[in-house]
């Protein structure tokens, strides 16, 4: 195997939102490079339950349940194929119970927790400030922002305890540029942004090194779903004229939580095919 095959044998891996579009491509990247890796997700298709928790997420969780848009138990069993350590297990970032009770899990079988992924999110909410819904701009705010919130909480601890940590935070090119149309997806990107420094100044001493990406226009499964006139807009911004790939981010995510960035913490990364360039 290549080095790059190699460089995380051994670390234990949490991926948040896993069971489709970044997350999913994010925890297979992983494995890839010899990482163990726990898939977690609000939605698991073995859950008799996703199609009640789908209704209570918004229209996107709905048509991606509805369409069996739903990876964790095979992503799991993908990475088992691969010779690694890895299982499935349902969790709501919002909920600090059940997430104390996964990770405590994680620590519990694994030995160890390396790398968390803070991927899981929402980005459904498209209005105008004089008609965003207050019960969804809560919602974003809970899921995008807070959510990362408790997981670095309770993840903190056993990074403390083994001196040593890798802390990745979902942002976007909407939390640099604004949106329109999206003030709280927007506000609580560029919160991630924020809350990444400073994990990364109170995670230094610890060997806790806190990394945010900054997709631009992904092609994932959300993206597709979207308006084509507006997609092929945004594209259009882009430097690279194209969308990027979920293995994009997934692959600057393996770099960012290897021994190869050991000096790099508190970035925001750019994956974002140049759509912040001023291009015309």
């Amino acid at each position: 195997m290549s080095s790059w095959n190699e460089m995380l044998k051994g670390k234990v891996a949490v991926v948040t939102g896993a069971s489709r579009g970044l997350g999913r491509a994010d925890a297979l990247a992983l494995a890839e490079a010899g990482a163990d890796v726990v898939i977690t997700d609000i939605l698991i298709e073995s859950d008799e339950t996703s199609e009640q928790e789908a209704e209570r997420l918004g229209p996107i969780a709905q048509v991606m349940q509805s369409t069996k848009v739903m990876y964790a138990d095979q992503t799991a069993k993908e990475i088992q194929a691969m010779g690694r350590r890895s299982f499935a297990v349902k969790m709501d970032v919002t909920d600090r119970d059940q997430i104390k009770e996964v990770f405590a899990k994680v620590k519990e079988e694994f030995g160890r927790i390396d790398i968390l992924v803070n991927n899981a999110g929402t980005l459904d909410h498209v209005s105008q400030i004089e008609n965003q819904n207050d019960d969804l701009w809560d919602r974003d705010l809970a899921v995008n922002l807070t959510g990362s919130y408790n997981c670095t909480k309770a993840v903190w601890p056993y990074m403390k305890e083994q001196q040593f940590g890798r802390i990745i935070n979902m942002s976007s090119v909407a939390g640099t540029l604004g949106g329109f149309g999206q003030a709280s997806y927007s506000a609580t990107k560029g919160g991630l942004l924020s809350l990444t420094k400073s994990m990364a100044l109170e995670g230094a001493k610890y060997g806790i090194n806190v990394n945010a990406i900054v997709p631009g226009i992904i092609g994932t499964e959300a993206f597709n779903m979207g308006n084509a006139k507006m997609n092929d807009r945004m594209i259009d911004r882009s430097a690279l004229k194209r969308a990027g790939k979920p293995e994009d981010i997934a692959n600057a995510i393996t770099f960012l939580v290897s021994d190869k960035a050991n000096y790099i913490t508190g970035i925001g990364m750019n994956v974002s095919g140049g759509i912040e360039l001023f291009t015309y």
